[in-house]
């Protein structure tokens, strides 16, 4: 069977998207993210996160940030879009060290158990 080619004057053709979808395998990173929701470590995962960033002021100091931009700016004039645009950042610059590593020590032992 040939695969149909969508052509373009730029570049060569290349294969059909939809059809390249469902000939791959999925990668090594696809393949954990199945397994973490499957085992629900996922949700596990999130729910420590979220306690660790309260624990640490982390979130309290990310709403101060949005109230004083919003401030600043104008309830009116500030969408959820710049919202993130400013705090996505600076959010994930600001997560501490320890948080960051405890997650991943989590992440490898869950590997480990799952033998992947």
């Amino acid at each position: 069977m040939q695969k149909k080619m969508r052509s373009s004057i730029k570049r060569p053709p290349t294969p059909d998207a939809e059809e390249e979808e469902h000939d791959r395998e999925p990668t090594l990173q696809e393949i954990i993210n199945i397994k973490l929701i499957e085992s629900g470590e996922k949700e596990r995962l999130k729910e420590l996160l979220r306690e660790r960033l309260i624990e640490c002021g982390w979130k309290d100091e990310m709403k101060s940030l949005c109230r004083s931009f919003t401030r600043k700016k104008g309830r009116s004039n500030v969408t959820i879009d710049d919202l993130v645009h400013l705090i996505t950042p600076k959010g994930r610059a600001a997560v501490p060290d320890s948080v960051k590593a405890e997650l991943l020590q989590r992440i490898r032992s869950f590997l480990q158990s799952a033998a992947l």
